[in-house]
């Protein structure tokens, strides 16, 4: 019965960290576009259009989330497995997404259209700001549904969900 808490406290926990990664992810990326001072190099990523790389921004979000994901440890062992691994994974799935809506966002399967993808597309300052999913943008009003699969992205040569920048 122990460990069948134990066990329950770390799924729990890594649950909570994944939801909570992404809306802390969604609320960092609209404060990037309100803020001058925080949001100069987002505005070149803007610029250039492009993904650094899924090491590279996996890199960014570990180094900028490691002490929260570590938080947990003071409650106990099996809650702090349990939130780091779903902080790391949330970090590991987001690089992923993010490149992989710059280089094939037609392989974004798990949304019904890839927001990063068209917000960058359609210069979109005030709209669809969810990397990796867009319950948040859905959530807070922020979800703005555009016909984005156009003859640009239809005439891509197929890739592969791995064929994209790795770093």
């Amino acid at each position: 019965m122990l460990l069948l808490a134990k066990l329950s406290m770390g799924i729990a926990c890594f649950a909570l960290a994944f939801v909570l990664a992404s809306l802390v992810e969604y609320w960092l990326h609209r404060l990037m576009h309100l803020s001058q001072r925080i949001g100069e190099r987002h505005r070149d990523h803007h610029r250039r259009n492009e993904g650094q790389g899924v090491l590279w921004e996996f890199r960014d979000y570990i180094r900028g989330s490691f002490l929260v994901m570590a938080l947990m440890f003071f409650f106990s062992w099996e809650a702090g497995i349990g939130w780091f691994l779903g902080g790391l994974v949330y970090a590991a799935f987001s690089a992923y997404a993010h490149q992989l809506q710059h280089d094939n966002p037609t392989k974004c399967f798990w949304m019904k259209m890839p927001v990063h993808y068209v917000h960058h597309k359609y210069g979109m300052w005030h709209h669809n700001f969810g990397l990796a999913v867009d319950w948040w943008d859905r959530v807070f009003g922020t979800y703005k549904p555009v016909e984005w699969l156009t003859q640009e992205e239809l005439t891509r040569p197929e890739r592969g969900y791995l064929q994209l920048r790795w770093w």
